[in-house]
């Protein structure tokens, strides 16, 4: 029995709690997942996984041996990492995962400069507003919007996203600007609503004190950036959308910015990754590059609009920015 790809096999099954999504990160039949750790349990005479047919649970000898697989398959990547030779180009296969029109907008048409610096690195690029599990589904690292409240997650702060409050100049026409928050009563909004939940996202605006959320009428509710802006530029309703997304059709008249005075609340974009002792080269080389495109655009920029600190953005994680942490961690970006 090859004892450390035992050890690689047990932590992965631990981490996904299923066999077939271990044998998936793998890229192993599960049937060899599952010979591996009855002959890891064989060869060390004790029970390490307690099987049902729901799930997968640790025995107390099971928890104490993934720490110490953990530790011990730590060191090891450290060790042949510290030997490999200074100015080899990071290669092997890298999955990342971004929210849908931030990945496609912002990050895919510089792809081709990635693949020029690192040629040796397969990238695989996820993109949607599905809540990811890095760790259970074998993510590298990803994009995200928000403030993040997973501890088992390291994060790099790498820009800044806006929201603006929009309308088509057909909907101003029929229904008039709010001159203020309070005027949004009179108002329609097209609602974004959570894809696990179903619950609506409320507006927020940042007033100089404590951000203030907005419950807005509407018949209308979409759980797509695309969609969701589409609808504004129809003339169905006001949204809060992503600037980046919103900025062409503000200089072609398309759509107006309103209550410019009160904007959402500015979040961080972050990269993540699980947490590690030693960071892989090929995540390193996406993270360093991610932080380099999004410093040379200045609608991410440090120039824009800080977040507020995380004690005053509660409710904005029930906005497009949500945290990563919650259900509904999909963004409107």
């Amino acid at each position: 029995m090859d004892r450390l790809l035992a050890m690689k096999v047990f932590t992965r099954v631990v981490e996904t709690n299923s066999f077939t999504r271990a044998a998936d990160t793998l890229d192993m039949p599960r049937a060899s997942v599952s010979v591996i750790v009855q002959q890891l349990e064989a060869h060390l005479k004790v029970r390490l996984l307690q099987r049902t047919t729901r799930r997968i649970n640790l025995t107390v000898d099971g928890a104490a041996y993934y720490e110490r697989c953990i530790r011990i398959l730590e060191e090891i990547e450290e060790t042949e990492s510290s030997f490999a030779n200074a100015g080899q180009q990071p290669r092997g296969r890298l999955r990342v995962e971004m929210q849908g029109a931030l990945g496609k907008q912002i990050v895919m048409p510089h792809i081709a400069e990635f693949h020029a610096r690192y040629p040796e690195i397969e990238l695989m690029a996820g993109f949607g507003d599905r809540p990811v599990d890095l760790i259970q589904e074998g993510v590298d690292c990803a994009i995200r919007v928000g403030m993040l409240q997973d501890s088992s997650l390291v994060a790099r702060r790498v820009g800044t996203y806006q929201a603006v409050t929009v309308a088509s100049p057909a909907y101003l026409r029929k229904y008039g600007e709010p001159a203020a928050i309070a005027d949004l009563e009179r108002h329609v909004a097209v609602n974004y609503f959570w894809p696990r939940s179903g619950r609506m996202m409320e507006f927020t605006f940042a007033t100089g004190g404590d951000p203030v959320a907005v419950k807005m009428n509407g018949n209308i509710a979409v759980n797509d950036a695309q969609a969701y802006l589409e609808s504004a530029l129809e003339g169905v309703g006001l949204v809060q959308a992503a600037r980046f997304m919103a900025l062409p059709y503000l200089k072609s008249g398309r759509l107006v910015e309103v209550l410019s005075q009160w904007k959402p609340l500015p979040m961080p974009i972050s990269v993540v990754y699980p947490h590690s002792r030693h960071l892989a080269p090929t995540v390193r080389a996406f993270v360093d590059w991610i932080a380099e495109l999004f410093e040379r655009s200045p609608l991410f920029s440090a120039d824009a609009p800080q977040p507020l600190p995380a004690g005053t953005a509660a409710k904005r994680e029930r906005a497009p920015v949500a945290a990563a942490a919650e259900e509904e961690a999909a963004l409107v970006v």
